[in-house]
């Protein structure tokens, strides 16, 4: 069982369980979105696979310092996805995986709730702390880069959720298929405040709008280039894709407050906007 377990994460050439490698890889990847580190995915998919096995055991088979393996198994303990036994010597037992990620999606939340009910409480005590930075904060352009779904999805979400007066959004087929898919469109099927939609969506895919007021939507067919992507909010702020849905990798988008780029991009959509056919 050991020598086994040596080739399963063996990452040389040659193993006898070479196939198995790819599919271990992405299941780390997985549950490092769970906020596992590789290590402790690691020890976790070897006591789910191999059984109750002690701490010794689980150092000389993954081949982690000692001190590290006890480490970790207390920290998968505290996510509450590994239990001891009282036995001796003691012995850890990993959740099964379906139950394991249900039980940190569920920590997850209560996470998320308590934050949300700790926000009055930060916010008042904020105020209460004097400031000491004479400047002006605002003056300056800013922009941020952000990588990756949650951190593009959450920026929009800010956007979406607050503005006042006019959300404008243009982009290709994907790009609106995806943002569809993630609801984005839902808040404004019933909405009394101003947006308007340019994308490049086909007849089969124009459903997607069917909700919305028809003349918040224009489309530009082929016209438009696919890896074009972006929202301007109250004239105020800018997110514009670098790297968008059209791509396999990860996304990546840059928000800004530039009045010049927010000017320049308002231009470009107003443009578009007089050539697009109304839906």
């Amino acid at each position: 069982m050991s020598q086994q377990t040596f080739a399963i994460f063996d990452r040389e050439s040659g193993s006898s369980h070479d196939e198995y490698k790819s599919s271990l890889e992405q299941v780390q990847e997985q549950l490092s979105k769970y906020g596992l580190s590789g290590n402790q995915s690691k020890v976790f998919i070897y006591l789910e696979k191999y059984g109750a096995k002690t701490a010794p055991e689980v150092s000389k088979a993954l081949k982690l310092p000692r001190t590290e393996t006890y480490h970790i198994l207390s920290e998968l303990q505290n996510k509450g996805i590994v239990s001891a036994t009282f036995q001796h010597p003691i012995q850890f037992i990993a959740l099964p995986l379906e139950q394991a990620i249900c039980f940190l999606v569920n920590s997850e939340k209560e996470r998320l709730k308590s934050l949300e009910k700790m926000k009055p409480q930060l916010s008042e005590i904020w105020k209460n702390l004097p400031g000491f930075d004479s400047e002006d904060k605002n003056k300056d352009e800013k922009y941020q880069m952000l990588k990756g779904t949650n951190q593009i999805y959450s920026k929009i979400t800010n956007m979406t959720d607050d503005y006042s007066d006019e959300l404008l959004v243009l982009g290709s087929e994907k790009d609106l298929l995806k943002l569809y898919h993630s609801d984005f469109l839902e808040p404004f099927e019933k909405s009394k405040q101003k947006f308007r939609i340019i994308s490049s969506c086909s007849e089969k895919t124009f459903y997607i709008f069917d909700k919305l007021k028809k003349n918040n939507v224009r489309s530009l067919g082929d016209n438009m280039k696919e890896n074009l992507c972006y929202i301007i909010k109250d004239d105020s702020e800018l997110l514009f894709f670098t790297k968008n849905a059209n791509k396999s990798a990860e996304p990546f988008a840059m928000w800004t407050d530039s009045p010049t780029l927010i000017y320049s991009m308002k231009l470009l959509f107003e443009s578009m906007w007089n050539k697009g056919n109304a839906s």
